[in-house]
């Protein structure tokens, strides 16, 4: 933790440095690097954190499986100096640095992957306004309010950001939301997945984001409320609940036995399973919109979609506490 808030706090000085980062050249030369050094092969991506085993695996897929030719993850800072050299290690990753922003002049992407959600902005900022592409790992943030802000700075500056559930962000998920097409009306949704309200990585906001963008990915009205039952006996199988703009309602059953996650609507037919009729591709959809978007700048998914995403979690997290109906405020 000593750690993590000397990163913060380096960070938090803010404006200060942004204009420095502003001004930067893109790339710095190190000690030792000449010119020749300039004309790169590959184009580079930086990680900052590497608790997440997502880290590990970001840097197999480039370095190692070669995914995708022409990209190479060459830079990775570590919550813990283990957490680095186990992703330089286990994933082909070269370079350790101390402060994230060694980064800076060297990379054409980010990504951000910190397992508490939380840190994911303040880490992301500087590069942001360095108007490096950055993608920012599960959940984007704690905050809708924060969301915005951050976005609309991004936006303001011209830098492509996104963020998104895997199991959202998918082929499946997309074949999905073609059946549904044929589906009629739905007025009811069942999904079950993996949660803990009580994560210490920050409750529902963890795994829950595994639930909540499934469904605005496959339905286009917006959640107005929500809610958490919680089992006091045992709150990992807690449920919650959310209502639609048109009156549709999801519930959300959060399991504890069993890690994956499954979707039912009601139909005229009765509950019926979705299932993707896709075939599966490696990569995915998340891992090559990601690319495409550090490639061309297109953003996979809309600002308003990820603050939607953030609102519904805000939302469920409060009502563990209040134990009531909280309002989406988007």
């Amino acid at each position: 933790m000593a750690d993590r808030r000397s990163f913060l706090g380096k960070l938090g000085k803010g404006a200060a440095y942004s204009t420095l980062a502003l001004s930067m050249p893109t790339p710095l030369l190190s000690h030792g690097e000449s010119s020749k050094d300039l004309v790169r092969k590959n184009k580079v991506i930086g990680i900052i954190g590497a608790e997440n085993s997502h880290t590990r695996g970001f840097g197999k897929m480039f370095n190692i499986d070669k995914k995708f030719p022409g990209w190479e993850v060459k830079y990775v800072w570590g919550e813990k100096e283990e957490f680095a050299k186990q992703a330089k290690e286990e994933a082909g990753i070269p370079v350790i640095v101390k402060d994230p922003r060694e980064m800076l002049g060297h990379i054409d992407a980010l990504i951000v992957d910190h397992r508490h959600g939380n840190m994911h902005l303040e880490a992301a900022s500087p590069f942001v306004l360095a108007g490096i592409p950055t993608f920012i790992d599960k959940p984007f943030c704690y905050s809708s309010d924060k969301a915005k802000e951050f976005l609309k700075m991004a936006k303001k500056i011209g830098t492509p950001v996104t963020s998104y559930s895997s199991i959202a962000h998918s082929y499946a998920n997309d074949n999905m939301r073609e059946q549904l097409k044929e589906m009629g009306n739905i007025n009811q949704v069942t999904c079950y997945g993996k949660a803990d309200i009580n994560s210490v990585y920050g409750g529902i906001y963890f795994y829950g984001v595994h639930m909540v963008e499934p469904l605005i990915y496959l339905f286009d009205e917006k959640v107005v409320s929500a809610r958490v039952n919680v089992n006091k006996k045992d709150n990992l199988n807690s449920t919650a609940s959310l209502v639609f703009e048109n009156g549709m309602m999801a519930t959300l059953v959060i399991t504890s036995k069993k890690y994956g996650w499954q979707t039912f609507v009601e139909t005229e037919q009765g509950m019926v399973e979705l299932k993707s009729k896709a075939k599966k591709v490696d990569p995915d959809k998340n891992y090559v919109d990601m690319v495409t978007m550090f490639n061309t700048g297109q953003e996979p998914r809309s600002h308003e979609s990820i603050v939607h995403g953030i609102a519904i979690l805000e939302a469920l997290h409060k009502s563990v506490t209040t134990g009531k109906w909280e309002p989406i405020n988007i």
